[in-house]
């Protein structure tokens, strides 16, 4: 079962129309639970962006061209 958070918070009124516009939906509560997972959602791959850049695969440059071109 899911734990919830009643919370109270002041938002813009223009950033609310926009984002209920956009996410193309009815309630505040939906807009905003989208927003906060496609927040996370992106953080997540910011972070397996890093790591992968940090990740030493073997191959260089030259070795990968050669591979796509062996394809």
């Amino acid at each position: 079962m899911e734990a919830y958070m009643r919370t109270l918070i002041d938002i813009q009124d223009d950033l609310m129309e926009e984002l209920l516009n956009t996410a193309k939906v009815r309630t505040k509560k939906e807009a905003v639970t989208l927003a906060i997972k496609s927040f996370l959602k992106q953080k997540k791959k910011e972070r397996l962006s890093e790591l992968l850049g940090r990740y030493e695969f073997g191959y260089g440059q030259k070795e990968l061209e050669e591979m796509r071109q062996d394809g």
